[in-house]
């Protein structure tokens, strides 16, 4: 059994890191965030992270940003403020914020958002709260919400590790060995713990083009899944859809990586052809809370029936976020041969999480995802199939022994997934692509 690091020894392997850590913090802001010279970069961190969040603003400036703005956040900070504060309070966004992140979105900021949080920070606050506060932004927020969903602004998700998620993570390390770890994994998946992680994305990049050629020639009318924890499920997919992965592109041109990492490729699906019922594979941390061993029941695109071992309550805030949170906006394929999935940990951050696994998601639909979405109205997208929700809530459904099959018009079905990997990559598969 390997000894356990003392505080000053695994201080001591993260700080060995630091020349690893800033090349990851170019990454994000090069190639996630993609920043060009002038422009505004918004950077979302968690308080705890201050020392990286100063690396990234480093990195912003020397790729000559013209201004950077950082917006703090604390686990600690907002779970007294919905302790103390009533439900109404979060049923509407206050003016000074909605006046930040609109007039940010509005001038053409690029945002990059730290991920970095303890997966139980709110367990026993009461849902409808954080539910409200994100219902209300992304209401409110209207050219923030629009400038990401329409590609008229950049924006990234990544993770910066803090101890309270790395003590989750690694529940049997001390608690400064455990960041220590979550660093080196955080690295690891990101494809950052090497001397060129630049081009190490431009590599990985490519490797997505296979998958999606092969997914849009198909042209399916429809997936359907089938594995052995009680997932049989057929979900529509719109005609003329599109499927997406790796980097994006705004309307601009400026390609950009919205997540990293990244291991998924996703199309929206009709809103309403989804019938069936699909398992979880993986918990859900979901504003602080979790959601584990859930089930939901679809017919005619809308959940009917669900529940959950733990976190109902949450789950079903999810699903009532408004007319159309029932319905899904998401589906996404993913190997169980990626790094992530490969590392075997459960990360307890959705980030992560859902690049280890075939997912799928409530809410918003992508309007990328369908041909000439960028120009159609909401109302269009609608009409198109591309389900309109102020939440997105992705959950995993991707069991290792998941069957995945293209149903097309006529019935005809050609096998995409065999036992959770895609079938061009199965040597007993007999297909030849």
């Amino acid at each position: 059994m390997a000894l356990s690091m003392s505080p000053a020894e695994a201080d001591a392997a993260i700080q060995a890191m630091s020349s690893q850590i800033n090349r990851y913090a170019e990454l994000l802001v090069t190639k996630g965030a993609a920043v060009r010279p002038g422009q505004e970069l918004v950077v979302q961190a968690p308080v705890e992270c201050a020392d990286f969040a100063r690396r990234v603003v480093r990195a912003a400036y020397a790729a000559r940003a013209g201004h950077v703005t950082v917006i703090w956040h604390d686990d600690v900070m907002t779970r007294l403020e919905y302790e103390n504060v009533g439900l109404p309070y979060f049923e509407h966004t206050p003016s000074w914020k909605k006046e930040q992140l609109n007039s940010l979105a509005e001038k053409g900021a690029s945002f990059l958002f730290l991920e970095g949080s303890d997966p139980a920070a709110l367990q026993g606050i009461d849902p409808a709260k954080p539910a409200a506060a994100s219902r209300s932004r992304n209401a409110e927020c209207k050219q923030f919400r629009d400038g990401m969903d329409f590609g008229r602004n950049v924006w990234c998700i990544a993770g910066v590790p803090v101890e309270s998620w790395a003590a989750k993570v690694f529940p049997d390390a001390p608690r400064r060995e455990a960041l220590y770890r979550l660093w080196v994994a955080i690295l690891q998946v990101a494809r950052a713990d090497n001397d060129d992680p630049q081009a190490a994305w431009e590599t990985h990049n490519a490797t997505f083009e296979k998958n999606k050629r092969i997914l849009n020639e198909g042209a399916f009318d429809a997936l359907r899944y089938e594995s052995t924890n009680g997932t049989s499920f057929t979900v529509g997919l719109n005609k003329g859809h599109i499927w997406e992965g790796g980097s994006s592109r705004t309307v601009g041109g400026t390609v950009f990586f919205p997540n990293i990492p990244t291991e998924e490729v996703f199309t929206s699906p009709d809103r309403l052809r989804a019938d069936g019922v699909v398992h979880s594979v993986m918990p859900l941390v979901h504003q602080g809370q979790i959601i584990d061993d859930f089930w939901l029941r679809f017919e005619g695109g809308k959940v009917v029936e669900y529940d959950a071992r733990e976190g109902l309550d949450v789950l079903r805030q999810i699903i009532e976020t408004d007319e159309h949170s029932c319905r899904l906006g998401e589906c996404a394929l993913i190997s169980k041969n990626t790094p992530i999935r490969e590392t075997g940990l459960l990360f307890y951050d959705t980030l992560y999480d859902e690049n280890a696994s075939c997912h799928l998601a409530l809410g918003m639909g992508f309007p990328e995802c369908i041909e000439g979405g960028y120009d159609m109205s909401p109302a269009e997208l609608e009409k198109s199939g591309i389900n309109r929700s102020h939440t997105h809530v992705d959950f995993m459904i991707g069991a290792d022994d998941l069957n995945v099959w293209g149903v097309a018009a006529n019935g005809t079905e050609t096998p995409i997934f065999i036992n959770g990997q895609w079938a061009w990559e199965d040597e007993y598969s007999g297909n030849t692509w």
